[in-house]
């Protein structure tokens, strides 16, 4: 993809941020292009700072809706969120690797990643702050993706400036390996692609939804094991836009088990054994683990991938679904 981006530091609470738009964005909106080149930010904060100037495309100001030809540089000046207001909090964290550039977590369920209104703090951010404090140097202290707080597995996080800034690139250019085990309702025949865009719900703003006005989202699926009325499956992301996976999926009329979002009403399959129905019953979250992370070193350039096994809950969930099923034909 041709595009760079590079930070540096103009105060205490101020950012310059610099890119190349790519080629395969002409015709886009201004706004639309810089929330996919700088997805730490909304896209109503970005066009609030496009109107106020602070963001120049080849030196000249634009307005959110001008569209973009490809090629050209673009800088924002940007007041961040001061550090003083993320607290480090001595919070078990799974660390599965770390070197000077980078660490490997593996979050739990019930971890939300970062503050927000609702969680001001208790998060992966806050406990990322007491194990490395010199993440409050790095942008989100570190983090470039995430998972929802209730999906369990592995993010990566930069421990400084420079490989914040190429693990983003390698988002953006798609080159992140993440794929995901997910518990789906109903029994698949075959695996097979999402390829449908996800924007804001428009009347629940808390929730995504598949929309023509929505970003490209692509997921790939494909069946690892078939029960009576449910199919494990391993996904792959392409994208990696909110909720994309729980979206999809229940686009595709096979929702995740225990999403309270998506999933729609609770369904006990008829005949199964008093255990699995439990079990169904108290699975209160979304059946979804990250179990592979695969990205190319920030400082070595290596290849480097790195691999969980299921949390408790989910590998319960599936014994009990594999029992349940020695009892049905499949």
């Amino acid at each position: 993809m041709n595009k760079s981006i590079a930070t540096s530091d103009i105060g205490e609470s101020e950012q310059r941020l610099a890119a190349r738009i790519p080629e395969a964005m002409a015709g886009l909106r201004l706004d639309r292009a810089l929330v996919e080149l700088f997805p730490d930010y909304s896209r109503s904060r970005l066009s609030q700072w496009i109107k106020s100037g602070q963001v120049q495309v080849n030196g000249c100001r634009f307005s959110p809706s001008d569209k973009v030809a490809g090629g050209e540089r673009v800088e924002l000046e940007v007041r961040l969120e001061p550090l003083e207001s993320w607290k480090p909090q001595d919070i078990p964290l799974h660390v599965v690797y770390e070197d000077d550039a980078i660490l490997v977590i593996n979050k739990p369920a019930g971890l939300v990643v970062h503050p927000a209104a609702g969680n001001p703090d208790g998060t992966l951010l806050n406990a990322l702050l007491h194990h490395a404090p010199e993440l409050a140097q790095v942008p989100r202290a570190g983090i470039v993706h995430r998972l929802d707080k209730q999906t369990t597995g592995l993010m990566v996080v930069a421990r400084d400036v420079t490989s914040h800034i190429r693990l983003v690139e390698q988002l953006q250019a798609r080159s992140v390996s993440r794929q995901y085990s997910a518990v789906v309702v109903g029994v698949m025949p075959s695996g097979g692609t999402v390829d449908v865009p996800i924007g804001r719900h428009r009347v629940d703003r808390k929730r995504m939804a598949v929309t023509g006005q929505g970003r490209q989202a692509i997921t790939h699926y494909r069946v690892a094991e078939r029960f009576a009325a449910h199919t494990l499956i391993d996904v792959r992301l392409e994208t990696g836009r909110t909720h994309q996976i729980r979206v999809h999926l229940a686009h595709i009329r096979y929702p995740l088990v225990g999403d309270p979002v998506y999933g729609g009403r609770l369904r006990i399959p008829a005949g199964c054994g008093d255990e699995l129905r439990e079990t169904l019953r108290n699975f209160k979250r979304q059946a979804l683990h990250a179990g592979c992370l695969g990205i190319i070193h920030p400082a070595t350039g290596e290849a480097m991938e790195w691999q969980t096994a299921l949390p408790e809950d989910m590998a319960q969930l599936l014994e009990w679904l594999r029992a349940d099923s020695r009892t049905h034909v499949v």
